[in-house]
């Protein structure tokens, strides 16, 4: 079993410690990057490790763990390297880059190079359509790669590089990036200083500056407030609306509330909301109304109290009292296809066609007349 480091248990208590003391299990996420991030991927050993410090089953931890795909299962190259075969980018070509870095490093999806620098996978989407096709490298973004550009991408990284990505930060190993996700600062020196946006992300943004399309009341200099500052202007303002509303109508300077009909003009009785019904009350009353369930929004009406369900006896007298009144129907016959009912319906088949003579003869024929 592989022990982790002081410094994993430790980010694991600051972890931990971001969470209310009874939601401690919401840590699991972030606690699985961050024992991706010393081993390379979640062993078996990191599996247990997030088990035992949140109070958890390591069945409970390996659902998670296998349902995430950026939770690795088994040892990982340092630059994980996804090219998206999916609609748009196969369109463009990404099936093509794929199949060319497959044959040039001698690995499939999900296999990783001899020298452990490489792991390769195609991805169903990265979300980047408008800059197809795309590859990333541990999640950061090469957009409008050709074979011969990715080719370019993968033989860097191998002999030690770290290429720049079309947009974000720099590059780092996906053990560096596995930190970054549980929660902590890249601390390489300029991690976060280079990169930018696309120029189709922009796109939006350019057509709005060109046609003067902004939100009302919008200022571009204006720096973002802290919570404090928000807080403290949402109060204010607030205020000003309380202070800005016109006083109720009614018997003023008395100290006297002013009446319903006064305050609203309406002589309907107050009615309480239909949200201050109980879940169960709204439930039931959606499943099964009746004339006896008040209109949510009906003047004079009552909002349904919650009762004393029946008791156990009483359901089973119910339940007995109504399969008497409704027998079921035999030999696979609708319920009241009954014998008795036939012989009736053929006795006055028959008397009624004994007047008209003719009948009788057609009536013995078919067997039935109505």
């Amino acid at each position: 079993m592989s022990v982790f480091t002081d410094t994993t248990r430790e980010r694991a208590r600051a972890i931990i410690a971001r969470y209310p003391a009874d939601r401690s299990r919401s840590a699991l996420l972030p606690l699985l990057h961050l024992v991706q991030s010393e081993e390379g991927y979640v062993s078996p050993a990191g599996v247990e490790f997030c088990a035992e410090v949140l109070g958890l089953n390591k069945a409970q931890v390996g659902a998670v763990a296998t349902f995430y795909t950026m939770y690795k299962r088994r040892p990982t190259g340092d630059y994980l390297v996804s090219v998206c075969t999916n609609t748009m980018c196969n369109v463009l070509g990404g099936q093509e880059v794929y199949d060319t870095l497959a044959e040039h490093l001698g690995v499939g999806h999900d296999e990783t190079t001899a020298d452990g620098k490489i792991t390769l996978e195609h991805a169903e989407c990265l979300a980047a359509c408008d800059y197809g096709p795309v590859m990333t490298v541990n999640y950061d973004f090469f957009d409008g790669v050709d074979p011969q550009s990715a080719l370019g991408v993968v033989d860097e990284l191998r002999a030690g590089g770290r290429p720049m990505p079309t947009r974000g930060a720099r590059l780092c190993t996906l053990k560096e990036m596995s930190v970054q996700l549980a929660g902590f600062a890249d601390e390489r020196e300029g991690a976060v200083a280079d990169g930018g946006p696309g120029e189709p992300t922009l796109r939006g943004l350019r057509l709005a500056e060109q046609h003067g399309i902004s939100v009302p009341g919008f200022d571009p200099n204006t720096p973002i407030r802290s919570k404090a500052e928000a807080d403290k202007a949402a109060a204010e303002a607030k205020a000003k609306a309380e202070a800005a509303k016109p006083a109720p109508a009614g018997n003023a300077g008395t100290g006297v509330p002013a009446r319903p009909e006064q305050a609203t003009g309406s002589t309907a009785p107050d009615v309480k909301a239909p949200d201050d019904k109980s879940p169960e009350t709204r439930a039931a009353e959606t499943r099964q109304p009746d004339a006896s369930t008040a209109v949510p929004d009906a003047p004079g009406t009552k909002v349904p109290a919650d009762t004393t369900p029946p008791s156990p006896r009483d359901a089973q007298e119910a339940q007995a009292a109504g399969a008497a009144a409704n027998p079921p129907a035999g030999d696979g016959k609708p319920a009241g296809d009954e014998a008795g009912a036939q012989r009736r319906n053929l006795s006055e088949a028959e008397a009624g066609s004994g007047a008209t003579g003719a009948g009788s003869a057609v009536a013995s024929e078919t067997g039935v007349q109505k």
